[in-house]
């Protein structure tokens, strides 16, 4: 790995963004930049209740699509309007096993994690670093 040095340090990903971009807009080697996350935590945002009939209706949804693409790929065996029937067929026993899936994977969790959530990375800072040889001239992008 190449040495580099510290160019210009930020609390918001954005902000570190906007100033690589401003430097690739102006023709800065770029591929000399690296954006470093640092101090990284998870944060966990709660979208909402999880309880067994939505938990078996999103695993009917993902087994429905599921079941679409095993339908496509019989389907190119098929002639003729078989192939709707295939597709058809494939996506309700998708959503079936997709929906007693989803049921019996929250209910075998018995109330221990009643809520559904997406999970993301994130930073205390992001710290914009150049290699040592393009510093100087970096420099006169966080004046």
């Amino acid at each position: 790995m190449t040495e580099s040095n510290l160019l210009a340090s930020f609390s918001d990903y954005a902000e570190a963004q906007r100033l690589v971009d401003r430097m690739s807009d102006d023709g800065f080697p770029v591929e000399s930049v690296r954006i470093v996350g640092e101090g990284v935590r998870t944060v966990e945002q709660v979208t909402g209740r999880m309880t067994r009939g939505r938990a078996a209706a999103a695993g009917a949804a993902s087994g429905a699509w599921f079941g679409v693409l095993i339908g496509l790929l019989f389907g190119l065996f098929t002639a003729g309007a078989a192939w709707v029937w295939m597709l058809l067929i494939s996506l309700l026993i998708g959503a079936f096993w997709g929906g007693v899936f989803g049921f019996v994977a929250h209910w075998s969790t018995r109330g221990r994690r009643d809520f559904s959530s997406v999970m993301t990375l994130q930073a205390q800072r992001y710290e914009v670093h150049v290699d040592r040889a393009q510093a100087a001239q970096a420099a006169r992008y966080v004046l």
